[in-house]
């Protein structure tokens, strides 16, 4: 577990699956943010609603046990969380937990 505080990791939203239940937002506001669809989306660094399916932004260092917690608690199971260096999910659906 120490090794994913560390890496680089990067965050997705699957919006196909995303029930609107706003834990990622209330876990991490900087990072999730829900559109007018009523579902949640990723946030680049400049707060921007990253819109486009499958759109990865990096995860602040500070905020990434959030992130982590926040896909391990999501109902839709709809958060991936990455490592950046090589795409292997660790936290989230598709996770080796």
């Amino acid at each position: 577990m120490a090794e994913v505080a560390t890496d680089e990791v990067q965050v997705w939203v699957d919006q196909d699956l995303c029930t609107g239940d706003g834990l990622c937002v209330q876990y991490a506001p900087e990072v999730f943010e829900f559109d007018v669809d009523g579902l949640a989306y990723v946030k680049g660094p400049d707060g921007e609603l990253q819109q486009a399916p499958g759109a990865r932004v990096g995860v602040p260092e500070h905020l990434r046990l959030e992130v982590i917690d926040s896909a391990r608690e999501c109902p839709g199971e709809c958060i991936h969380v990455v490592r950046a260096s090589d795409g292997v999910e660790v936290a989230g659906p598709d996770a080796e937990d």
